[in-house]
């Protein structure tokens, strides 16, 4: 079976959490404190992300942090 690469196709961040959800519809969740640009920014900023890479990550232009979801699931 050939190797899928999982892709996200949504992401959020609540009050202590960065959630991706998958292509496959698997969610993954890390801590914010993991992320300190993520933790300091405003609920705004943590809002307005975007799909980089056709969904291998998101990135958060206001607070310049890119988060791949290859970085959640090896932690995982």
């Amino acid at each position: 079976m050939p190797k899928v690469e999982p892709l996200a196709v949504d992401a959020k961040c609540t009050e202590h959490s960065l959630v991706m959800v998958l292509a496959d519809g698997r969610e993954i969740s890390a801590p914010l404190t993991w992320f300190p640009r993520l933790l300091k920014a405003t609920p705004t900023q943590r809002s307005e992300w975007r799909l980089i890479g056709g969904g291998i990550g998101v990135h958060w232009e206001a607070i310049d942090e890119d988060i791949s979801v290859e970085s959640l699931l090896a932690v995982e």
